[in-house]
């Protein structure tokens, strides 16, 4: 019951709010919800003594609307497809419209729910394991325009009747759909993930650009889900670490090499090192693709990947690390510390675990010189940030 509205509260834009967990805060006016992302990053680093006023304004999107470029969607039992109901795993809203995707990908997307509607296809039943249809992902490069779609079924798609009728509609009526993926899945979990896969149409992967840089991306490659905001990130990180022409660089959780590339241009040379084998050869791919020859990535988990390159290329001038929300841990950030890189430029998606991982370089001689939080996430309570912190002992 609301007695009288806060004055930042809004109407929100789509019809699914209040049911949908999508995007929680579309009550909230987008001023409101960057000053209070810029005090959660404040109380974070305060909580573990440094000191507040580094940080800066958190860093907004201009049209802070269908900004992503990666959405995943289930099917209830009958057949009808959308996203989870907020706070309840198991209630699916059937999607109507969605104010954070393209509206082209909604569209092709909707035309698969449309179509599994049509004939009647049950969905998957979480509790029996009965059903054929689970989840449909789109992702969309927002500089080439390309679009993936991949349906998870528990048949392979040669069961299926009609489904020569789908793969027409959407290669007549989407053209920017350059490939339509089949996943079979019939694992327990409730993951969008595959035990094989068939591509119906075109391809398996989709171009995007992220700074000038060309990158593929298949159906479960990580990539910022927010392009816009993800460039403003690694504009931030280039800027904060101050990278020069003779600077060798480690990029820890590098992913796809998202980052790698553009640092690379810039440093005298990089090495990548993330745990996610398939990550590591997109990343090699990427380089390849666009040119770059001064990288070597290693396939590792943190912690050793660290011990390796140290190993074989000595300390380097700058650290670069992305990790998940976790953070990256205790071991992991006091290797950090012993190696001693003169610069260390933090991207994290977690200012909690960003706190706290940071708290441990400060006792091998680090001072955090700035933060600036950068919303990736409009409408959600998620606030990405970059931090630089410098070496000021030895």
């Amino acid at each position: 019951e609301i007695i009288s509205p806060h004055p930042d509260r809004v109407e929100a834009r789509c019809p699914h709010f209040t049911l949908c967990g999508g995007c929680i805060w579309q009550h909230f006016s987008y001023e409101g919800q960057l000053r209070t992302k810029t005090a959660y990053v404040k109380e974070m680093i305060a909580n573990v003594g440094f000191d507040e006023n580094l940080v800066e304004d958190t860093f907004g999107m201009e049209d802070p609307w269908f900004y992503r470029n990666k959405m995943e969607f289930t099917f209830a039992i009958d057949g009808s497809m959308g996203l989870h109901e907020q706070g309840n795993f198991r209630r699916i809203i059937p999607l109507e419209t969605c104010y954070l995707m393209h509206e082209e990908m909604k569209e092709a997307v909707l035309e698969v729910a449309k179509w599994v509607k049509k004939h009647e296809y049950p969905g998957y039943n979480k509790d029996s394991h009965e059903g054929i249809f689970r989840h449909v992902m789109g992702r969309r490069g927002f500089a080439t325009g390309e679009i993936l779609l991949a349906i998870f079924a528990t048949e392979a798609p040669e069961k299926i009747a009609h489904l020569d009728e789908l793969v027409q509609t959407i290669e007549e009526n989407y053209p920017s759909v350059k490939g339509l993926l089949w996943m079979e899945n019939r694992e327990i979990a409730d993951r969008a993930q595959a035990e094989a896969e068939h591509i119906l149409l075109g391809r398996d992967f989709i171009y995007d650009e992220l700074m000038g840089y060309r990158y593929r991306l298949w159906y479960d490659t990580f990539f910022q889900p927010n392009p816009t905001q993800a460039e403003n990130l690694v504009k931030y990180a280039l800027e904060f670490a101050n990278v020069k022409e003779t600077d060798t660089m480690i990029d820890l959780f590098c992913g796809v090499g998202t980052f790698s590339l553009p640092f690379a241009k810039a440093a005298k040379s990089l090495a990548g090192i993330e745990i996610v084998e398939t990550s590591i050869e997109s990343a090699k791919r990427n380089a390849e693709d666009n040119g770059i020859n001064n990288t070597y990535f290693l396939a590792k988990d943190a912690r050793r990947g660290i011990d390796d390159v140290l190993a074989e290329f000595g300390t380097p001038d700058v650290l670069l690390l992305d990790p998940p929300r976790s953070g990256a841990g205790g071991k992991v950030m006091r290797r950090i510390g012993r190696a001693q890189p003169e610069r260390v430029v933090y991207v994290s998606c977690n200012p909690a675990s960003f706190a706290v991982d940071i708290k441990q370089l400060a006792e091998f001689g680090y001072k955090l010189e700035k933060v600036q939080p950068v919303d990736q996430f409009p409408h959600t309570h998620h606030v990405e940030l970059v931090a630089l912190l410098t070496r000021i002992d030895e």
